[in-house]
């Protein structure tokens, strides 16, 4: 496994782990936790055997979004040298929504401004009934900006409205509510509930995963002129590939697929 400054990146069985490694203040990021992410989640699906990729935090914190003294050189910038560190966070945010390999946030605290976009970008989100989200950036003066494609693909429009207007603070389950977590559970247990996802995610097929989040990705942007070949031919090469043509075979014989054994 890969060394890096601001997070661990280790695999344990089929799930590679991503850790934000910053304790003393958060888990919040500066530019080379930004780095360290843009290679982890190139790595990732590279890793033998990784089939899950899950993103938490070190300590009582998920992330509380841009460090201060990070914050404090930012502010200094020229609008070029924001716009180079801007296009750094958008390619984060990127890098983990196309992750080939399903990702699941592990909240287990605070994830405040680019801390809830980490989340938003993550396949499932399982959080601890302790943790907390905010898209607070309003009241800085400043807008939820690199992280508002996921945020709003996630919650709506209309939840995203709410919080980036208000920048309230909300609980675990206001955000499940929303759409922004999937599950959440006593902090104690969030471990299990993590292996619980995992398990289920490696039951499915590798190839039909990475190319369900192609279609998720894809045909909301499509009109229906288009998207009709495109998820025709899809499903086509996926019944004529090894991974198909061995799902249906499992199924017809009553046993378990090859990859789920």
């Amino acid at each position: 496994m890969a060394d890096y400054e601001t997070i661990t990146f280790d695999a344990q069985g089929p799930a590679v782990w991503v850790t934000l490694s910053r304790d003393d203040v958060r888990n919040a990021f500066n530019g080379q936790m930004l780095a360290d992410l843009l290679d982890a989640f190139a790595a990732a699906p590279e890793v033998p055997g990784g089939r899950v990729v899950v993103l938490t935090g070190v300590g009582s914190a998920f992330c509380a979004g841009a460090d201060l003294n990070w914050m404090r050189a930012v502010r200094d910038f020229t609008y070029e040298q924001n716009l180079e560190e801007s296009n750094q966070v958008a390619a984060v945010m990127r890098r983990i929504y196309d992750c080939p390999l399903p990702t699941i946030a592990r909240v287990n605290g605070p994830a405040i401004g680019g801390g809830a976009g980490l989340v938003a970008c993550c396949d499932l989100a399982v959080a601890s009934e302790k943790a907390r989200f905010s898209l607070s950036e309003v009241k800085l003066g400043l807008i939820p900006s690199c992280i508002s494609p996921y945020v709003i693909r996630k919650i709506g429009e209309g939840n995203a409205r709410e919080l980036f207007l208000t920048g309230e603070r909300i609980s675990a389950e206001k955000a499940r509510e929303i759409g922004l977590v999937n599950e959440v559970t006593k902090e104690g247990e969030l471990d299990v509930v993590i292996a619980k996802w995992v398990n289920q995610l490696i039951t499915s097929g590798p190839v039909a995963i990475t190319k369900c989040k192609e279609l998720i990705r894809n045909v909301p942007r499509m009109d229906l002129d288009e998207a009709g070949p495109y998820t025709a031919e899809m499903i086509a090469k996926m019944r004529t590939s090894d991974e198909g043509q061995e799902g249906m075979a499992a199924f017809l014989e009553k046993r378990k697929p090859g990859w789920a054994e």
